[in-house]
């Protein structure tokens, strides 16, 4: 681990310091605890964390759910927040640790974010300055524009909220381990001995998502997964059950308003 990545690490866990500690992070595979590891397990961190990837997939688990964090798209957790991560693909991003101190006004739970040219652009400078124990007064406006454009950025629909009951836990990991399994509301139910009707009930109760919707979603995670390591259309559609090529990209389409193609190409918006 190189000195920049070192003195990172000896801060973000501080409450003093500077309020924003950037960072800018063009290795493959890489992570804020080392190179070469694709899966960190559980742990917090004491500052709140807004990171981009520019290359490669990452997936935040949390005790509420798991939220996907694909390319040219940022993240936000919460400080204290507990998660792991793992990352599919060889990755490439950048971001900022910010202190809890400061009252940013940002999310109160993890989320997926779009992101834009400016913000690039201010974290990219944030990532050049030394390592005062306070920002002067431009770095503070510069960090206070970057807190502005954050606020206002469109959330992305890729969190994926987990049910706590146990039968319906069940039901969601056998979903989440064989995406392609078609089976109906009600063999699911009969599956996991209970009612087709409670199974709906509980569902939407649990996690605000319908059955049929919240199985869309991981097969959409399990998708953006898959093309993330580089699979092809074709196979992604086969590998999550649908009967065609067509029927998955109008899906893709419907939730992400583009092919997937142009969905891992798409690059930072101008403000």
């Amino acid at each position: 681990m190189n000195t920049a990545k070192q003195q990172v690490h000896a801060l973000i866990e501080r409450a003093d310091g500077p309020a924003l500690i950037a960072y800018w992070l063009e290795v493959e595979a890489t992570s804020e605890y080392g190179e070469g590891t694709q899966a960190y397990d559980w742990h917090r961190h004491l500052r709140g964390q807004f990171f981009c990837i520019e290359s490669g997939l990452v997936h935040v688990h949390t005790e509420h759910g798991s939220w996907l964090l694909p390319p040219h798209r940022a993240g936000w957790m919460p400080p204290g927040e507990l998660h792991t991560v793992s990352i599919s693909g060889d990755m490439s991003g950048w971001g900022v640790f910010i202190t809890p101190s400061i009252d940013h006004g940002l999310p109160e739970h993890p989320c997926v974010i779009g992101i834009n040219e400016l913000m690039r652009a201010l974290v990219r400078r944030a990532s050049w300055w030394a390592w005062h124990d306070e920002l002067d007064d431009e770095q503070e406006r510069v960090m206070a524009v970057l807190l502005d454009e954050i606020r206002r950025a469109p959330h992305e629909p890729l969190h994926l909220p987990m049910p706590l009951d146990r039968r319906l836990m069940r039901i969601a990991q056998a979903v989440l381990e064989q995406p392609q399994d078609n089976r109906s509301l009600d063999d699911w139910a009969t599956w996991a001995g209970l009612s087709a009707r409670s199974l709906s009930r509980l569902f939407r109760a649990e996690t605000a998502l319908s059955f049929a919707q919240w199985r869309q979603q991981a097969r959409l995670s399990r998708a953006l997964e898959l093309l993330a390591e580089g699979q092809a259309v074709a196979s992604v559609a086969d590998a999550l059950g649908y009967a065609s090529v067509s029927a998955f990209v109008a899906m893709f389409r419907r939730c992400f308003g583009q092919s997937p193609g142009r969905y891992f190409a798409l690059k930072p918006a101008a403000t």
